[in-house]
């Protein structure tokens, strides 16, 4: 009888993991007018933006670091071009979940599911 009480509660550990990475996937992000910035696409250890400015710096490629709540962005346009660091996991609303796109100093977009 243990032994099946034990396997819900396994079933639930095995799963936070899993939950936590719920960066992956498409934006679209708006920036602080709640004008459109572009779309972030996150997969594994890499991101891609498309800024809606023609010739934007921050369009491309980078890598990131995946954590509990959101990624931390290692290089590319984003980190280089807008000084981005951090893509954190918050509550939304609306959509359920959005990904909050920081500086050290401010928060730059707010990304929902598209």
């Amino acid at each position: 009888m243990r032994r099946i009480a034990l396997v819900p509660l396994i079933a639930a550990l095995l799963a936070g993991p899993a939950a936590a990475q719920s960066f992956e996937g498409n934006w679209s992000c708006r920036d602080q007018t709640s004008e459109k910035a572009g779309i972030l696409t996150i997969y594994g250890a890499v991101y891609g933006f498309a800024s809606t400015t023609f010739a934007d710096a921050a369009s491309g490629t980078g890598s990131i670091t995946g954590y509990q709540d959101g990624v931390g962005f290692n290089d590319g346009g984003l980190r280089t071009a807008r000084g981005i660091q951090a893509g954190r996991v918050i509550p939304d609303p609306n959509h359920g979940v959005a990904i909050q796109l920081e500086t050290s100093d401010a928060i730059m977009m707010l990304c929902t599911p598209r």
